[in-house]
């Protein structure tokens, strides 16, 4: 994919991965608009704020004029990652809102642009999920859940989109050290070394389906390795840290 000279939306871009993106696309010589909670973090990229979870379904999120030339891409950054107890019915308010954020802001965001592109019959659309998405991490059972539900959703709307000049790729980040993941996992990947990754792999195939870092290899394919149960058993280890286990 040419990342030069392009026209892109960082949703979720004020911190983390997706910031460090916005910049790599700003290197590259494109017109960069970072969307998200904190823009006041952002410095020397257009912004514009965009709130989650977006409350009415009727109501596409603040984003620049769909009438931008070239490409947008809609993108989920970290979204909301929270650890979760399933043996406490008060789990539920933290379920619903992480669903609304990571999974409802997305198909959102897409919905909000999906007919420009479609209409212009040129333009790609990133999606963000997470290893988590293919491999759980059952101390955050709903994060996981969410990024599973967005792979399944970025594979349906690339069916949907087969054929309009339209192309959806998906980004599977392994833990990486931003956010405060570099205090919960001492093994996240530095996020500068990711953002290479991801910058060489976006860029060696005109329209990638996945990209998929080293570090996330083991994740996405598990199952098809035969080392899911092993991993799932040696990733069910922290819920020990949980009140009365």
């Amino acid at each position: 994919m040419d990342i030069s000279g392009r026209t892109v939306l960082i949703v979720g871009g004020t911190s983390g991965i997706g910031r460090g993106l916005a910049r790599r696309f700003a290197d590259a010589g494109s017109t960069v608009v970072v969307g998200g909670r904190n823009t006041e973090q952002v410095e020397g990229l257009e912004t514009v704020r965009v709130d989650a979870p977006i409350p009415n379904p009727s109501s596409p999120p603040a984003t620049t004029s769909r009438e931008t030339p070239r490409s947008r891409r809609p993108r989920d950054d970290v979204g909301r990652m929270l650890t979760e107890d399933l043996r406490d019915p008060a789990h539920i308010s933290q379920a619903e809102a992480t669903i609304a954020v990571n999974l409802l802001g997305t198909i959102r965001v897409i919905d909000a642009f999906t007919r420009h592109l479609v209409d212009r019959a040129a333009g790609d659309i990133i999606t963000v999920t997470s290893g988590i998405g293919f491999m759980p991490f059952p101390l955050m059972p709903t994060y996981g859940a969410s990024k599973a539900g967005v792979h399944s959703y970025t594979e349906s709307l690339r069916a949907h989109l087969t054929g309009t000049g339209v192309s959806v790729t998906e980004l599977i980040p392994p833990a990486v050290a931003n956010a405060g993941q570099e205090k919960l996992n001492p093994n996240a990947l530095p996020l500068d070394g990711f953002l290479d990754e991801v910058v060489g792999l976006l860029t060696r195939d005109p329209s990638p389906n996945e990209i998929v870092v080293e570090r996330a290899q083991p994740l996405r394919w598990a199952e098809r390795d035969g080392t899911y149960a092993e991993l799932l058993d040696r990733r069910s280890q922290p819920l020990n840290t949980l009140p009365g286990r």
